[in-house]
């Protein structure tokens, strides 16, 4: 199955150049159908741009705090000096909802 998300652009850089390859995003619904081997297409947000990513696992999270605490941030998106904060998904996420599904730790891979 190919699943559709949307990135701003430097996300979306990120994973094209195969420095990102951990995707956050709440654990609603939606993502409940994600399964490994399952395929996401990332468009970007400004451009149209899209890439294709093969998902090669998922881990659960009761918040960000915990999926930040598990990976290494270079793995998220972070550069080396930069400080890597679970609060920067409250951008995309009310904390409301954080709470009623948690957070989804998606690992890619560039096809």
């Amino acid at each position: 199955m190919t699943h559709q998300m949307k990135l701003k652009p430097i996300p979306f850089d990120l994973i094209k150049s195969g420095q990102k390859t951990v995707e956050m995003r709440l654990n609603d619904e939606k993502r409940s159908l994600i399964k490994a081997g399952d395929f996401i297409e990332f468009t970007n947000t400004e451009s149209g741009e899209k890439v294709l990513t093969c998902v090669c696992n998922l881990t659960k999270f009761d918040n960000f705090e915990a999926l930040y605490k598990h990976f290494d941030k270079r793995l998220l998106g972070y550069c080396e000096g930069e400080n890597a904060d679970p609060c920067d998904m409250s951008q995309y996420y009310k904390k409301e909802d954080v709470e009623n599904h948690g957070a989804l730790a998606i690992e890619i891979k560039l096809i």
